[in-house]
């Protein structure tokens, strides 16, 4: 054999050698796992096991996965319900501390990776339980060091999906709402009565269907938005008691089959100790599993919420208008270059990215709606999108007020010149003079000013209503507001 030879047959050797490798690796990436439905090849480095896995194949529809506060949630109803089964004694210690401990890493975020289910699967969201029990139930059987756990007989308990799905979607409500959306609005709600204090003597046009009013305050007006924050956190506090009550004890219809007599309320105990809210059982399980009104009623406040922002930022940006051939009342902070064309332009961004998420929220409540409406005998199946939705709203409107409030509002300054100049310019001061001269002759007043371009006083001299000396003394835009 030549030296070409040689060299060509030990280049093959090594070929062959790679490709075996490959395939092996590619082999050795899964493993078997079995369920009622038989055997499911899954990837070897996730816990999830056979039901999870036909879930992922079966239902590979658009992006959108289940919510991380669904995960976190389920993390603590698992562990909730681990406790609450050894109190009462139909789980050992053993498994308990067990299920715990897997349990704490799904709650802690660890375990992400291992929840790829989508929002469109099973409207129960069967899967998205079974993800849960399985993946606890590896892992627990890893931290074990020995195979101790099932995924249906001791991570699923005295449960079924139908119960621990929307007792999933309780927790994670109240707890986003309390946790991050309430934190948010205080925030803002801070900055707005610092604003408030800051323009107590500044006195502007107020505006009525975009057309020039009465004197107001900038003062008052900023309380006008300060307090429909306090109203709408008002509303969502009213929404909290009924998100707070859970489904768990109703297992599969709401008769409670095969959970023990008092489950309901030591697991919701539990819970409440777990994440130092106080949650409740349902007192009526039929109700839990098939009606979705307390979650439809608390998104009903987030809408309200949309809408107020929407009405917030609207005004900012009218008010910001501009520079020069708007309004120019206030002025906002310079973030960013608002064109791509137009050197210098600033554009009032973050009251557009509100106004764009109170839209989301808005037709996410359209959703919400229909698919509460869609409960049918004994159990709603339509929770996966409810949740995904009910979830994205208070995860956007978070965020967003706090963006807003760092970004906008915290800068927001009175152009005191500028509200000056259009107060006094306005018509509808002539209000002033009614008890005077009577709501004609002011109407007069008002018309020949405008048509004339003249100012009020010149108008109303020239018809005879007042004398100019008499009109100053009753003649006060400032004392107006």
């Amino acid at each position: 054999m030549g030296r070409r030879q040689r060299i060509m047959s030990v280049y093959v050797f090594f070929l062959h050698l790679a490709e075996f490798t490959n395939l092996r690796r590619t082999t050795m990436e899964y493993r078997i796992e079995r369920d009622s439905m038989g055997e499911m090849q899954v990837p070897a480095d996730r816990y999830w096991a056979a039901q999870t896995q036909r879930s992922y194949q079966n239902f590979k529809i658009g992006i959108e996965k289940m919510p991380t506060e669904i995960v976190h949630a389920f993390g603590i109803l698992k562990k909730g319900a681990a406790i609450a089964n050894f109190n009462l004694g139909k789980l050992d210690e053993e498994r308990k501390n067990v299920i715990c401990q897997a349990a704490d890493d799904v709650i802690s975020g660890k375990l992400m990776d291992h929840f790829p289910l989508a929002v469109w699967q099973t409207g129960s969201g069967t899967q998205s339980n079974m993800n849960s029990n399985e993946v606890i139930a590896n892992r627990g059987n890893e931290i074990a060091g020995k195979k101790i756990l099932h995924p249906n007989d001791h991570i699923n308990m005295s449960q079924s999906s139908n119960d621990t799905f929307p007792t999933a979607l309780h927790i994670a409500a109240a707890m986003s709402i309390e946790d991050n959306l309430f934190p948010a609005m205080d925030k803002l709600t801070e900055t707005l009565k610092r604003l408030e204090s800051e323009n107590e003597d500044v006195v502007k046009s107020g505006r009525t269907h975009l057309q020039d009013a009465v004197p107001i305050r900038f003062s008052q007006e900023i309380s006008g938005w300060r307090n429909m924050l306090e109203k709408t956190k008002k509303m969502l506090e009213a929404s909290l008691p009924g998100l707070k009550e859970l489904a768990l004890g109703g297992t599969a219809v709401g008769t409670g089959l095969n959970a023990p007599k008092n489950f309901g309320p030591e697991v919701a105990k539990v819970i409440s100790e777990l994440t130092g809210k106080e949650f409740v059982t349902a007192e009526n399980k039929f109700h839990a599993l098939t009606a979705k009104d307390d979650i439809t009623f608390a998104h009903g406040a987030l809408k309200a919420l949309a809408a107020d922002l929407m009405k917030i930022a609207n005004d900012v940006r009218w008010l910001a208008s501009g520079p020069r051939c708007g309004l120019g009342e206030i002025s906002i902070p310079e973030n960013e270059p608002g064109s791509s064309i137009m050197p210098g332009k600033v554009n009032p961004t973050q009251c557009e990215a509100m106004t764009m998420v109170a839209v989301q929220v808005m037709g996410n409540d359209a959703a919400i709606g229909f698919a509460a409406s869609q409960g049918n005998f004994e159990l709603n199946v339509f929770m996966p999108v409810i949740a995904y939705n009910f979830l994205q709203s208070v995860r956007l409107l978070s965020d967003v007020i706090v963006s807003f409030n760092d970004n906008c509002a915290v800068g927001i300054k009175a152009n005191r010149e500028k509200m000056k100049h259009n107060l006094h310019n306005s018509l509808m001061l002539v209000t002033a003079l009614n008890p005077y001269i009577g709501y004609d002759n002011a109407a007069k007043t008002s018309k020949k000013a405008y048509k004339e371009n003249i100012s009020l006083k010149e108008a109303c001299v020239q018809l005879g209503f007042l004398t100019a000396e008499k009109f100053d003394e009753v003649f006060h835009p400032e004392e107006m507001a």
